[in-house]
């Protein structure tokens, strides 16, 4: 934690140098190639890849054919762009120059053969050796292609995963050495490798920059030490300098280096010590040098230099989330009540849930986001197979069998941890014998379809007696799958009222009465078969949140409307959150939502509600939210709950949690390589602002943002303090956004981040922006300082 010592010169945060003395860099760029007659190819020469046979191929191009449906199967030219990061397509119809790439680092897969839904359904008259997928991260479509070989497509294939994983291996400062020379590349209109006033003009357009004339053309003449109009070699490499120039950077480093301008190892202890590192050491202090220092000599010396201090807090152990928070770190053998859980709603559709189309793939996505509790609304099918989509609407349909396929397949590509498909089942007794024949055959050992004991396998306990410390939490789980439906009670059970009770019974009134009338009449009509899979999660009707002398068994989950849920928590905002601590609570958005919209999930946190289930397949801050939430932990989609919501004798209420104990003081410093909004507009500019939101229990609820800066997305400079007090810090989420402002109209998004407060690290931290659907904007980032006080 920081403590007083910013009372002194050495330890105050920078002041911010004016605006004139933004332009110019640290960074150690190589010379771009002086007289290479293909100055692009110097970035995946940066990248080791230019003798790579595959991506050679890829660098030539391809005709693939494009398949869409049975008839559309279209013949395209792709070829990889030589900046390694983006491919080129052919279009039938021209658009914008933009709108004919797309890039590497938003690809989520890669998958050979017949592996989407689009091919194993219209890919028959092609050979699976010749075809590929390539999954896009949000919102995009698959690509189906075909190629003329089964070579052809291999070298596809493996091209694109050696680039991924290239891009995934660079570090900050490869990224944005990589990032202005594919700009460089772009500038440079006749391709000579050599820059007029006019190209270097062009080139501040493409980075967002609108810097006037008289200014960039002293700060060319300033570089043009040749006297000929024309910048090259060293003096390119000079202008790249300045203008990646971090002023606040170097008052910091300069701070604590003295007038040697270098960091002695103990000098970067004491920068560590200030930045509040845990476990800070001049061991650690020695290890950083050696890792991120630039300069062999001053490595071999145990000195960091300006580089090599820019390179470490762009580095993830610089960054605002704690790298120790990246992995597995919580105790993972609670109940699973103790967790909350990614869960999503509706996960068959990839769109409007009146109109959307039904896919599998969107169940790969949600895997692929880490969600660990998917929906499958199960309806009656023809031929007597189950189908799944959402009833009594134009959504298309899919087989319930295919769905069970993919889960299969896909649920643990991301998380070993389990996984629950919550039922919501308008079948008759037939479809859900087939149902569970299904679930039974494709999943196989995978299926929890008896309940553990580890106090006495030989006799495994039904969950009715389990007792709570037998309960098995996502430790002992791992790579199982869980089905959440409604379960045929015990001869002995006085309780034969959950099966005439529909689990989501505000749904009842929206979807009519004749509807209504059909699930009365199947909700007392459950197979055998069927429920016997609902082993730990028997979906109940909560009627009560008052504790009887028997308390209600712990593998009930109740399922509740967003409208019900926020009714319990104004309410009986204590009780919710006790009977959370030992049940699971499915929450899910109002079926009014037509649009797929979504409900803020922190409202349903702040009670301990586990499932909190949202459309995955609609960003907005919400989605920001959940990712923020489950970022941490290794994304593996189970994270712990505060103690708070969790013990059971709690006396926490989310409307009432008592003063402020905790105060969040964030300065916003400055901003690097934001992206361009509109790339088809040279002169659109971003005028940048920064808000920084914080959400938690609703005392806590608050935004505050900084003034805009005009016309400057590359290196826009704030210095602006915000500041929050927190009553209950361990539930709250922050959420850094950057829009660009209009005085018109609503500011334009332009990146996020999203993470817990206990996961934000203090000191000066970079801030790595995302994309709406959840992308890395890289190089894009926000330079902060961050304080926690706690009480």
């Amino acid at each position: 934690m920081l403590c007083g010592r910013w009372s002194s010169c050495r330890g105050r945060p920078p002041e911010m140098s004016p605006v004139s003395a933004q332009v110019a860099a640290p960074v150690a760029l190589p010379p771009p190639d002086g007289g290479t007659k293909r100055p692009g190819l110097r970035a995946l020469k940066k990248m080791g890849l230019t003798e790579d046979e595959d991506v050679r191929a890829m660098l030539r191009g391809s005709r693939l054919c494009k398949i869409r449906s049975r008839t559309w199967h279209k013949e395209r030219l792709y070829r990889l762009q030589e900046d390694g990061l983006s491919v080129w397509f052919q279009r039938s119809i021209p658009r914008a120059p933009s709108q004919h790439i797309f890039l590497v680092q938003h690809i989520e897969a890669v998958r050979e053969g017949h592996q989407s839904e689009g091919l194993r359904r219209f890919g028959g008259a092609f050979a699976p050796a010749r075809c590929l997928t390539i999954a896009f991260k949000g919102r995009r479509k698959n690509l189906d292609l075909a190629a003329p070989t089964a070579e052809e497509a291999q070298r596809w294939v493996r091209g694109l995963a050696k680039l991924r994983a290239r891009l995934d291996a660079m570090s900050q400062r490869e990224r944005l050495d990589h990032w202005i020379h594919s700009y460089l590349h772009r500038a440079d209109s006749d391709q000579d490798s050599k820059m007029s006033f006019k190209e270097i003009k062009s080139l501040l357009r493409m980075v967002n920059v609108d810097m006037n004339d008289m200014y960039a053309y002293r700060l060319f003449k300033e570089c043009d030490h040749s006297n000929n109009e024309r910048l090259e070699g060293t003096e390119i490499e000079e202008f790249l300098r300045r203008l990646l120039k971090r002023p606040e950077l170097e008052d910091i480093f300069h701070r604590y280096s003295g007038e040697d301008r270098v960091l002695s190892a103990p000098e970067l202890l004491e920068f560590l010590e200030d930045q509040g590192e845990d476990g800070a050491t001049l061991a650690h202090a020695q290890q950083l040098i050696q890792t991120y220092e630039l300069n062999e000599t001053a490595k071999q010396h145990e000195l960091m230099t300006l580089d090599g201090f820019m390179m470490y807090l762009l580095s993830p152990e610089g960054a605002a989330l704690d790298s120790a928070h990246t992995c597995v770190f919580q105790d993972m053998d609670h109940p699973l009540s103790h967790y909350f859980i990614s869960s999503s709603h509706n996960t068959y559709l990839t769109d409007s849930q009146i109109g959307g189309p039904s896919s599998t793939e969107a169940y790969v996505r949600a895997f692929a986001q880490g969600c660990r509790c998917v929906e499958l609304d199960c309806w009656e099918g023809p031929g007597g197979e189950p189908i799944i989509y959402h009833g009594h609407t134009l959504t298309s349909k899919i087989l319930f069998r295919d769905v069970v396929q993919v889960v299969r397949d896909h649920a643990f590509t991301m998380s070993p941890y389990p996984v629950i498909l919550s039922l919501e089942n308008h079948c008759g007794l037939e479809q859900q014998a087939a149902m569970a024949r299904h679930l039974c055959t494709i999943l196989g050992d995978m299926l929890v379809t008896q309940a553990l004991d580890s106090q006495n396998p030989e006799e495994l306990p039904t969950p009715e007696v389990m007792p709570p410390d037998t309960q098995p939490g996502p430790e002992q789980l791992k790579g199982r799958i869980l089905v959440k439906g409604k379960k045929l009670p015990d001869a002995q059970s006085e309780d034969a009222r959950m099966l005439s009770d529909r689990e989501e019974e505000e749904e009842e009134e929206e979807e009519g009465e004749a509807e209504a009338e059909q699930q009365r009449r199947w909700a007392k009509q459950i197979s055998p078969e069927l429920s016997a899979l609902a082993v730990y999660c028997c979906a109940s009707r909560l009627r009560t949140l008052r504790l009887p002398p028997a308390l209600p068994q712990p593998c009930q989950v109740s399922s509740l409307s967003e409208r019900k849920a926020k009714k319990l928590i104004r309410e009986a905002g204590n009780s919710f959150v006790r009977h959370n601590a030992r049940h699971l609570t499915r929450v899910y958005p109002l079926g009014l939502r037509m649009n797929s919209a979504n409900y803020s999930p922190q409202e349903m946190w702040n009670s301990g509600c586990q499932l909190v289930a949202l459309n995955f397949q609609t960003p907005g801050y919400e989605m920001d939210l959940n990712a923020g939430r489950f970022l941490i932990n290794g994304q593996c989609g189970y994270v712990l709950k505060p103690a708070c919501l969790w013990q059971p004798d709690t006396n926490f209420d989310p409307e009432c949690p008592g003063p402020p104990r905790t105060t969040l003081t964030i300065q916003v410093l400055t901003a690097q390589q934001l992206p361009k909004l509109n790339a088809e507009k040279p002169n659109s500019f971003v005028d940048p602002l920064v808000r920084v939101e914080i959400h938690g229990v609703p005392a806590d609820c608050a935004r505050k943002e900084t003034n805009y800066v005009l016309n400057n997305g590359f290196n826009p400079r704030w210095g602006q303090t915000l500041q929050f007090e927190l009553r209950a810090p361990e539930l709250v989420l922050v959420r850094f956004v950057v829009e660009d402002y209009d005085t018109t109209s609503p500011n334009d998004f332009v990146g996020q981040f999203t993470l817990p407060l206990h996961s934000l690290k203090q000191g000066y931290r970079h801030i790595h922006l995302l994309s709406k659907d959840g992308a890395s904007l890289s190089p894009a980032t926000l330079f902060v300082h961050i304080r926690v006080q706690y009480s």
